[in-house]
This record gives structure tokens, C-alpha cells and sequence, in this order.
């Protein structure tokens, strides 16, 4: 699987709370979910995300609480992939579940800058910068995650007995 786009790049510590408000968490709808991502800490970044762009940040990304809602909210705004030094472990295994790519490449993390257009090649675990022509290298996914991520998630991926 092949993905390209620009990156909105974040610091460390990026927590549920700041990627979906608390205050929007009376609604699972996905669509008004994604309407506010990442607004108080990128009030224009709904305004601004194209679909295929990427989130980069550095470490610990996803932090704070265990909702699903913050992984549903970034999939659902258009993001493509989330690249970051570290995630939560929460936040690595709601991303999985919903379908959400994610790679962590320290190397990637702390390299790319804001607006950098990248290309992603999750089954080799590559990372083409082409903004400054340079290449980075995450762990990909076994083929089996691949397989959840690819179906949209562990639960369309059960609904099709595709595991």
C-alpha cells in the first residue's frame, strides 16, 4: 500500500485531548468528529488537510486517554498515515483497530518539516521525503496488520473473515 501527501508536523506529548476535544465527545458520529480535529492545537487544520496528507510528530504521540475517538477523528479528516518517534500504546493499538496506518521512525520524526510532501510505502516500511529528496526507514507492519489496516480495521477485517 501506497500513500502520498504534506505533512502537518506536531511536538512531543500530542495528547487525545488536543487531538479531539473532550467537549466534542458526545457524538461518535465520525463526520463531526473530524470536523474538530486537532483544533485547539491547529485551529486551521480542518480547514487546510487535503485527503492523503500525514501527521508527523515526535514522541509519545496520542498520550492521555484511551478513547477511539482520536484515531477516528484524524482517519476520518483525511489523514493518511501518522508518523511519529513513539506512540501511546493505546493510541498504537486503537489506530490498528480503526484502520488508521501508523509508523514510528525517530529518524523521520525529527527530519521532516511542516508542509514537506512525502510518499509511503508501508509494506517495505519506506519513507520518501521528496520535499528534500531523502529516505527513512520504519518497521513496517506484519502482513497480517497490514491486512487489518488495508480492510479499514480489526473489526471490517473480521466482517469479512479476512484475518
Amino acid at each position: 500500500m501506497l500513500v502520498s501527501g504534506k505533512v502537518f508536523k506536531y511536538g512531543d506529548n500530542i495528547d487525545t485531548d488536543v487531538i479531539i476535544p473532550a467537549r466534542y465527545l458526545n457524538t461518535s458520529d465520525e463526520n463531526e468528529l473530524s470536523s474538530h480535529c486537532m483544533e485547539d492545537i491547529d485551529k486551521d487544520f480542518v480547514k487546510n488537510v487535503n485527503k492523503g496528507d500525514i501527521i508527523v510528530a515526535k514522541k509519545n504521540f496520542g498520550c492521555g486517554s484511551s478513547r477511539e475517538h482520536a484515531p477516528i477523528a484524524i482517519k476520518m479528516s483525511g489523514i493518511s498515515c501518522v508518523i511519529a518517534s513513539t506512540f501511546a500504546r493505546i493510541f498504537y493499538r486503537n489506530s490498528i483497530n480503526i484502520g488508521l496506518p501508523i509508523l514510528e521512525c525517530e529518524e523521520a520524526a525529527q527530519k521532516i518539516e511542516p508542509g514537506d510532501k512525502l510518499e509511503i510505502d508501508f509494506r517495505s516500511g519506506i519513507i520518501k521525503n521528496i520535499s528534500k529528496n531523502e529516505e527513512y526507514r520504519a518497521e513496517p507492519f506484519p502482513e497480517f496488520m497490514q491486512n487489518i489496516i488495508s480492510k479499514g480495521g480489526l473489526i471490517k477485517s473480521i466482517e469479512k473473515n479476512e484475518l
